[in-house]
């Protein structure tokens, strides 16, 4: 199978890893990419958010399956670009990526199909930010409607900041704030059938105990120790199929990651939000532990075939992956520093821990030096017999990066470990 990837973070990079791993592709392609993904992927040049410019690049490469890694392509329509020249998609059409598109889309289809989430208020008005704010009482739980790369989303005791907040975004939704730990649960989906991935925790505060700015997520881990058993097949009946089954219904079935973000709250599962593709960091942990080879899954999905597909293959170890973000990350972050250490990690730490690069890309004379290229510069990933192990291990590889300026989370996954 020849396979093209859209996007150049750690999830595409990750995407990549197990596709590179798998003996059905046997041509993998990255557009844009990054320094990272150059090691396993051949390389393009392409504005991701271009349906033309991505179809023409598909055509060109004879790609038998294209995936696409970030929200704003699908958004824009891409997948539907490509899907008009006749090659399987992973990735929802323009229409059906509005569940991620506008947090009051995604309320008006969880109503109508029943599945539980916070109650919430759409404003447009400072009026009704007022109102709504002083409704729900702190915490403020505040979003803005469209898309903001991961930090849309304002949850504070500071009214003034509560309100602020909403007065920067065109369109708000303020919700009452849910109790409890969050989960994030990927499903494949051909807009049909419906198959979910295993569960994992990320964390999204900047910060050391949840502190800090909101931020694109700092690290992940998987499996959780502390979730019920039958967390993912109540999921399942209570929330993805029915929401899959309502897309169906309008006319827009969602055909592609659907991805469930939920609080575990003291009255039940809620959902807090839904993506319309692979989240990050999370991504870098589930495939670390899927043994059912990548490409088969995804063009299943994509070609409707799902109900075929025989039940997901998974390993009892653990995953932990932590992100190592540039100097003064969530704000405007500084680039252009020089990363050591990738080549020790290779040698010393490989196969149970790798690096998986987000904002990367080469620079330097010769033109192999690999610089920072962006907030979230790379996730490194481990595995190990429980997350204990998985946790030393990936800490053990971080000790090795060197990047000027950088920050990353000492807590990830700690307290799971510790059994608290």
């Amino acid at each position: 199978m020849n396979v093209l990837v859209i996007g150049s973070g750690a999830r595409e990079h990750a995407l990549c890893r197990s596709l590179s791993l798998d003996p059905a592709v046997t041509a993998l392609h990255c557009a844009p990419g990054n320094a990272g993904i150059a090691e396993v992927a051949e390389l393009h040049q392409v504005d991701a958010l271009d349906g033309k410019a991505v179809s023409a690049l598909a055509v060109e490469l004879a790609a038998e399956l294209v995936i696409v890694g970030p929200e704003a392509p699908l958004v824009a329509g891409v997948a539907d670009a490509v899907r008009e020249v006749g090659i399987p998609v992973f990735g929802p059409s323009k229409e059906a990526a509005q569940l991620e598109g506008s947090k009051a889309f995604a309320k008006d289809v969880m109503a109508a199909a029943g599945v539980p989430t916070a109650r919430s208020y759409v404003c447009t008005t400072p009026e009704e930010v007022a109102e709504a704010l002083d409704a729900f009482g702190a915490p403020y739980v505040v979003k803005d409607d469209g898309l903001a790369a991961g930090k849309g989303v304002v949850v504070t005791d500071d009214l003034e900041a509560a309100a602020a907040h909403a007065a920067g975004c065109d369109r708000v939704v303020i919700e009452e704030f849910l109790d409890g730990p969050e989960v994030s649960l990927f499903a494949i989906t051909d807009g049909t059938s419906v198959v979910p991935l295993q569960p994992a925790q990320d964390f999204k505060r900047a910060l050391d105990g949840d502190e800090g700015p909101n931020t694109g997520g700092m690290g992940a881990y998987s499996p959780l120790p502390w979730a019920d058993p039958k967390l993912v097949e109540e999921v399942l009946q209570t929330v993805l199929q029915p929401t899959v089954d309502e897309m169906r219904r309008r006319g827009t079935p969602f055909s592609g990651l659907l991805y469930a973000g939920l609080a575990m709250t003291s009255r039940g599962v809620r959902v807090i939000e839904f993506n319309a593709r692979f989240g990050d960091p999370e991504t870098q942990v589930v495939l670390a532990r899927l043994k059912t080879p990548l490409a088969g899954v995804l063009q299943a999905a994509a070609t409707g075939d799902l109900a075929d597909l025989p039940p997901l293959r998974w390993s009892d170890e653990a995953a932990v992956t932590i992100v190592i973000a540039s100097h003064n990350y969530p704000d405007t972050p500084r680039t252009g520093d020089p990363i050591t250490g990738l080549a020790e990690v290779a040698a010393e730490d490989a196969p149970h821990a790798y690096v998986l690069h987000a904002g990367t890309r080469y620079d330097g004379e010769d033109g192999d030096t690999v610089v920072s290229a962006g907030g979230r510069v790379l996730s490194v990933t481990a595995t190990g017999t429980d997350l204990t192990e998985a946790r030393e291990r990936a800490y053990k590889a971080v000790t090795r990066i060197g990047l000027d300026g950088s920050q990353h989370r000492t807590d990830i996954a700690a307290k799971a470990a510790a059994g608290e």
